[in-house]
């Protein structure tokens, strides 16, 4: 037990300490006295049990040490300016005043967060004093350049939010944040990690719609900062991938007033309070350990240092949204953010603001039409028993391509060329939602109704009297065979069916016999095409892909581009996982293994569950893909296609199979130079596949030897699937 005399001098050594504060000398005279007394950062940092960027960022003047290095650091200037004292001509000019030494103790957990400061118009608010800057080696904006331009980052622009979107916790208390910004984050329980993030971290980002929110703070969590916080190192909860009700931490939330969503606390928990005053007060986790990563969609960024995670998630942050879960999850959570359901409206009686529906968004959970439900939707099984297979005649079936060439179909040309070479499409369901009118209401119900393109629905009609050469795929159906009768097609496929015959004068008429249309319509996609398209071609230009290469440039390019940085090649996978789980959330099912068949599901409350806009983006990609594939041959072979029908000739190039965006061609060489077909000044031809980067256009998927791929037919297997090397659909593909 201490004497009463050294309680007393432990609390002057306290307020000694508390004074020692204000004792600090200009940013520039800290790093004067350091370099003439020949001491480096590190020794420094060594002497006070400090980390090396922790004092770089004391002699920026970017953040201050709080106690009980404060002092110490003190006392080591005091004594090196006694000893090296300044020029009289470079004297130091008055101490600035102190930091606010505003982390001195993490709140209380079951504190309310602290209102937002009011800013003062002239100027910026100071940054917190425990904010430490460690410039990051994969960085593309280091430290000293940010601090010499405070107003560059884009997050500078919301003082709320000037430390970016997200952090990335570590076991000791760094919180990385995207531009090589670190902050020392006390807290040491979830509840205290959640009032701190929001009392302090200024985390987050502001809304991309003037009608939408701003997006929550996101805390990454590292194997080492969940086992700090108290969380296991794997969820027990294989099938739920939640914590049970009865962990500590849930316990610990609950005893805070924090509550959670209905997905509970997994892998990506939200972590929240009832908005107050309009005020949010929610937190998003990402736990590493418990895969929120996927590394199908991030491939190994879960393996990188603190710093590289938070620069790649940050990076994806700035140009898609910050992440709310899986990509998948992502996608479609930007679908709301860039097209917000609702806005506020005045009201004429009473003269206040209130929320109204927003023109040209998905404002409302509606009903599919029968045909666009899924088995299991309330809407298909009244109709059809569990186990039933629903006939074309009965069920919208719009998927993408999975389609091989009848081996015995192969010409003796093609059998004498000696490779096969992949195309792949570029984001196709992303250039395929570019303009596309999709039905914003409910659908309703026509008995033999005129078709038009221009109105978004389901069509019942048949179109097996459209004929092409046997060695095309067809267009109409997923497996690329001829349909045998009337069958449900979204718009698009039957807006290209009315192409072909127009085009081509075909002897066919297009007269459905019901349909379920769309009254109210729009290009809903359009803002979420432009956001990821353009994040998807800055993501490719800092990859050293640019439109501005020539075809062999550009193919040069994408065989190094991922290892260029492989931190923006992950950025680079989770965009293009975005597009595709983005599509297929539009038809979320059922997931939990006590759904009962026929029951709704939490899925269908969202205005974004539209399984009929996700049939038309599938649709329009097929048909962009059927459309290139013809175009192509057509320009191959060596007299026009004749009045009347699509025969094509022996020379016409046509692909041996098909894989969604991917197309398989029997080649002379091994590049898609060998065979995409040019204009005589050597352009590509018109309508046919195009190398580039832009979305829509195609790269090179991969090449094979000839008898690989006829051998890959003979046993009814898809080319395209195993082009690469490896299998597309474990790829990502």
């Amino acid at each position: 037990m201490p004497t009463e005399e050294e309680a007393l001098f432990s609390a002057v050594d306290a307020l000694l300490e508390q004074v020692s504060q204000d004792d600090l000398p200009p940013p520039a005279e800290r790093k004067r006295l350091r370099e003439a007394a020949g001491l480096s950062q590190a020794q420094i940092a060594a002497a006070l049990n400090a980390r090396r960027e922790a004092v770089g960022n004391w002699e920026l003047g970017k953040t201050e040490p709080r106690p009980p290095k404060r002092a110490a650091y003190a006392r080591l200037l005091e004594g090196l300016a006694a000893r090296f004292p300044a020029p009289a001509d470079e004297a130091p000019s008055a101490p600035v005043p102190p930091v606010p030494e505003t982390f001195a103790a993490p709140p209380p957990a079951s504190a309310p967060p602290e209102p937002e400061p009011v800013q003062a118009p002239a100027a910026a608010p100071p940054r917190p004093a425990a904010n430490t800057t460690r410039p990051s080696s994969t960085s593309r904006r280091p430290a000293a350049k940010k601090a010499a331009k405070p107003a560059s980052p884009p997050a500078a622009a919301d003082p709320r939010f000037e430390n970016g979107p997200l952090g990335v916790l570590d076991a000791d208390g760094s919180l990385y944040c995207d531009g090589g910004l670190v902050l020392d984050c006390p807290a040491k329980t979830v509840p205290a990690l959640v009032d701190w993030t929001l009392s302090e971290a200024k985390l987050g980002a502001p809304r991309l719609h003037p009608a939408g929110k701003d997006a929550d703070p996101l805390i990454v969590l590292t194997t080492a900062a969940a086992k700090r916080l108290g969380l296991p190192d794997r969820l027990e909860d294989r099938r739920g991938l939640r914590l049970p009700e009865d962990h500590k931490v849930v316990k610990q939330l609950a005893r805070a007033k924090w509550q959670l969503t209905r997905r509970g606390f997994g892998p990506w928990a939200r972590i929240y309070r009832p908005a107050e005053g309009g005020r949010r007060q929610c937190v998003q986790l990402a736990i590493l350990p418990w895969a929120a990563l996927d590394a199908r969609s991030w491939g190994s960024t879960d393996q990188l240092e603190p710093a590289d995670i938070a620069r790649v998630l940050g990076t994806y942050a700035s140009r898609v949204l910050t992440p709310r879960g899986s990509t998948a999850v992502s996608g479609l959570e930007a679908m709301t953010a860039l097209r917000p359901p609702t806005r506020a409206v005045k009201d004429d009686e009473s003269g206040t603001w209130v929320s109204g529906p927003m023109p040209g968004s998905l404002t409302e959970a509606v009903d599919p039409a029968p045909v666009e439900a899924p088995d299991e939707h309330p809407a298909a099984a009244a109709l059809y028993p569990r186990g039933h297979q629903r006939t074309p005649a009965e069920v919208l079936d719009e998927e993408a391509y999975e389609w091989i060439r009848d081996p015995q179909l192969l010409t003796d040309a093609e059998c004498e060329r000696a490779f096969a070479v992949g195309i792949d499409v570029n984001t196709a369901f992303l250039a395929a939602a570019n303009r596309l009118v999709v039905g914003l209401s409910g659908p309703v119900h026509v008995k033999a109704p005129t078709f038009d393109k221009k109105t978004p629905g389901s069509w019942l009609v048949d179109l097996s009297g459209i004929e092409l050469d046997p060695r095309l795929p067809n267009p109409f159906t997923p497996h690329g065979v001829r349909p045998e009768g009337p069958a449900w097609y979204a718009t698009p496929t039957v807006a290209y069916a009315q192409e072909l015959i127009g085009t081509y004068r075909l002897p066919v008429q297009i007269r459905p016999l019901e349909a379920w249309v769309r009254t109210e319509s729009g290009a809903y996609l359009d803002p979420w095409y432009k956001r990821i398209g353009e994040a998807y071609k800055s993501t490719m230009a800092d990859l050293g892909v640019t439109s501005g290469l020539t075809e062999s440039e550009f193919l040069t390019a994408m065989e190094q581009h991922k290892a260029a940085d492989p931190a923006l090649a992950a950025v680079l996978s989770a965009i293009k996982s975005t597009v595709k789980g983005g599509i297929g959330k539009l038809r979320e099912r059922p997931k939990s293994i006590k759904h009962t068949f026929g029951d709704p599901w939490p899925a269908l409350e969202r205005p974004t569950w539209r399984p009929d806009i996700r049939a038309a983006v599938i649709s329009a990609a097929r048909v962009n893909m059927h459309r290139k594939v013809l175009k192509t041959a057509l320009a191959t072979q060596q007299a026009p296609a004749p009045t009347g029908h699509l025969t094509l000739d022996q020379e016409a190039l046509i692909p041996i199979a098909l894989l969604s965006d991917c197309a398989v061609y029997l080649s002379d060489g091994p590049s898609p130079l060998d065979f995409l077909p040019h204009t005589p000044d050597g352009k590509p031809a018109p309508g046919s596949f195009r190398l580039g980067v832009s979305p829509g256009m195609v790269k090179h998927e991969g090449t094979q030897e000839l008898l690989w791929a006829v051998q890959m037919l003979d046993e009814g297997h898809n080319p395209a699937r195993h082009i690469k090397g490896t299998d597309a659909a474990l790829d990502g593909e």
